[in-house]
């Protein structure tokens, strides 16, 4: 314990606070940065623990580098650095996006905001184009991988729940595995997990306890990117409550890319604009919260988790599911987006963009707005 000893709660709070307000880029970047901080030049971990705790984040739900910042904490400071690490981390990107939320509440009609985010709307698309495509060459691997991708996807586009496409994937990719249970039985640990997920919400009516319940929900089912953050909002908000609009929903994603620190805070956004500043917090609480239950639970597990054959296995259904509903409400939203020739191209650019040159997401979603603009001052838009 004296090496946790020596690192202040003051000092993981800057550290975090400060990554918070200049991480761009999305959870890969996130990373990166965290790495460059904690194990290259404060030595506060090793390059082996690390990994180690980058593979955690990997075997529960929630947002990755929100849940790896948790992770660092709880290694410096135990239940303290946990807290103060993983709120210093959100609240910048908060705040920002709360900012941004009653912005859009109250300008979001007039046409110089809509015409910048009619310029935005396409690029996001094509970011969650080059997360796909970065993404599905490590999750689906193998052939049966790829077939079982491809199933989540046509149930998906059926209308199947998300959580019942996600781990019904699950559950067939261990069953594909069952084998090495034949030889070694699982133990157990995936399931300490399950009693913490909630039912499907029902409820219609946006009161600030429904609020928190369907972002709660969300929060603790959703494993993979935070661009899978897309389907489960689709699925819920525009679908199954009538709470958002396709092109609100969209507009909430593209302001969680402009914004540094976790997508996550997505929440915060539409929180704000179903029930003002009160909706504000208690989305980002109910969608966060599950983050640090989760890590509080398999911070001491970590070396026993990533060698579970069960856990593994059923990682490896869930993240090729996920790829599939990324891929489904894509092309679902892209008819939200993707509304005319400006918008057809700006779409297409910013992928190749992305997939070929690896250009930093945050320039191009500002470029697009730049763009939105642009087409709105010259008359280009044809509808």
């Amino acid at each position: 314990m004296s090496d946790t000893q020596r690192t202040s709660l003051r000092e993981l709070a800057l550290l975090f606070f400060r990554l918070g307000t200049t991480a761009f880029g999305g959870p890969a970047a996130h990373i990166a940065m965290m790495r460059d901080e904690v194990v290259q030049r404060r030595r506060w971990l090793s390059e082996e623990r690390f990994l180690d705790l980058v593979g955690a984040t990997n075997l529960i739900p929630g947002p990755s580098s929100t849940e790896l910042a948790i992770h660092i904490g709880w290694e410096r400071r135990r239940w303290a650095g946990l807290l103060v690490a993983g709120i210093a981390f959100i609240v910048p990107a908060m705040v920002l996006t709360g900012a941004l939320g009653q912005a859009y509440v109250r300008y979001g009609t007039v046409p110089a905001a809509g015409w910048l985010l009619y310029g935005v709307k396409p690029v996001i698309l094509g970011v969650v184009v080059q997360a796909l495509w970065g993404l599905a060459p490590k999750a689906a691997r193998t052939t049966a991988l790829r077939v079982l991708g491809g199933l989540a996807a046509v149930l998906a586009a059926l209308g199947v729940n998300e959580l019942a496409v996600l781990f019904g994937a699950g559950a067939i990719s261990v069953a594909l595995k069952r084998e090495v249970f034949r030889k070694k039985k699982p133990d157990g640990r995936l399931g300490v997990f399950l009693p913490l997920l909630p039912v499907a919400m029902g409820a219609q009516a946006v009161t600030l306890p429904s609020l928190f319940w369907v972002f709660f929900k969300i929060g603790s089912v959703l494993f993979g990117s935070g661009y899978v953050l897309l389907a489960f909002l689709r699925a819920d908000l525009v679908q199954r409550l009538g709470w958002l609009t396709e092109a609100q929903l969209i507009d909430a994603i593209a302001v969680g890319q402009v914004t540094p620190g976790p997508v996550f805070t997505t929440a915060t956004f539409i929180g704000y604009v179903l029930a003002g500043p009160s909706g504000a917090l208690i989305a980002t609480a109910g969608i966060f919260l599950p983050a640090f239950i989760f890590v509080a639970l398999s911070g001491p597990l970590v070396p026993r988790l990533r060698a579970s054959p069960g856990a593994a296995a059923f990682l490896d259904g869930v993240n090729v599911a996920s790829l599939a509903l990324m891929a489904v409400v894509t092309a679902q939203l892209g008819r939200a987006a993707l509304v005319d020739v400006p918008t057809v191209v700006l779409g297409l650019v910013a992928a190749v963009l992305l997939v070929r040159f690896k250009l930093n997401s945050t320039w191009l979603v500002f470029g697009g707005a730049a763009a939105g603009w642009a087409v709105h001052a010259l008359g280009l838009a044809t509808s």
